[in-house]
């Protein structure tokens, strides 16, 4: 398959506020998470927020993916998510219909139980028939798009990068109307795990209309830590890929590492309004190990 797709690109105006998080370790390495902390977002969330949450590579079946089951379960009391994005390697091993029960129905119960619904990305692991299956979300399809309140959600399927997705992203993210974009795939186009890194290629791909179209934030698994990218080209990158699995020690934090965490598993809590979208990254033992606020700064020409 050709990656390579000769596209224009323009700038996206983003700033990030409260980089950091006090109680987050220093990446890997030794080195801080990012060359200024600040104080943890301890604001209550706005009743008239869009919640949700993040989980990616989780599907192990195994203690911690249940330990973080219940953490979720423990957040939505304070923080009431309407739904979870699920950024692939949703399901490891067997897939068959037991395994689905093990692996996704039982570790989220209570959250299944409450409504809240998952909206799942493939990843490298996961089967292509898994798409089918209704707690996921995802209609059959590779990928696909829903819309919550003034919030775009785009998620792509990076397995394979063929001309007809491509050419469906860039008419979904030139066509949408909303304020915030904000797309997920699995494998990770910034990233310094040391498993994987960045996937060069599928950046040159996918950076050009991600920047040409306003995205704000990109969500990606794979590598089996925690990581958020310092702004690339104006949009936020974050590394969600501990929510069942763990490469511990394995972040090797560059330039472009804002924060990290590679000592268990975690998952995120977003909400957007208005012009801020607020995030906040948990353990599986409930500490939080990074927040932070990105804020959309609109052209006044």
């Amino acid at each position: 398959m050709n990656r390579h797709l000769a596209l224009v690109a323009a700038a996206v105006v983003l700033t990030v506020l409260a980089l950091g998080d006090s109680t987050a370790r220093p990446a890997a390495g030794g080195t801080g998470a990012g060359a200024r902390q600040a104080e943890v977002v301890t604001a209550a969330p706005r009743p008239e927020s869009l919640k949700f949450a993040v989980v990616g590579d989780a599907g192990t079946g195994g203690q911690p993916q249940y330990d973080v089951g219940r953490q979720m379960w423990a957040s939505r009391s304070a923080f009431p998510f309407e739904f979870v994005l699920a950024l692939g390697d949703n399901m490891y091993g067997r897939q068959e219909p037991q395994d689905f029960v093990t692996k996704f129905e039982k570790p989220y119960q209570p959250l299944l139980e409450a409504g809240v619904r998952f909206f799942a990305t493939l990843g490298n692991h996961d089967k292509q028939e898994n798409r089918f299956y209704p707690g996921f979300n995802m209609g059959g399809e590779r990928f696909y798009t829903f819309v919550r309140e003034h919030v775009r959600f785009v998620i792509l399927d990076t397995n394979l990068m063929d001309p007809k997705q491509l050419a469906w992203a860039e008419d979904t993210l030139r066509d949408a109307p909303e304020a915030w974009k904000i797309v997920t795939f699995h494998h990770p186009i910034y990233s310094n795990g040391g498993r994987h890194g960045s996937d060069v290629e599928l950046r040159v791909l996918l950076e050009p209309l991600l920047v040409r179209y306003g995205v704000s934030a990109v969500f990606s698994g794979h590598e089996h830590i925690y990581e958020r990218l310092r702004p690339q080209k104006g949009i936020t990158y974050f590394v969600e890929g501990s929510g069942g699995q763990l490469r511990k020690g394995d972040l090797k934090p560059s330039a472009t590492t804002a924060a990290g965490f590679d000592e268990d598993r975690t998952f995120m809590l977003v909400e957007v309004t208005g012009d801020e979208m607020r995030f906040r990254t948990i353990s599986r033992t409930g500490s939080t190990v990074d927040s932070g606020v990105i804020v959309i700064r609109r052209s006044t020409t």
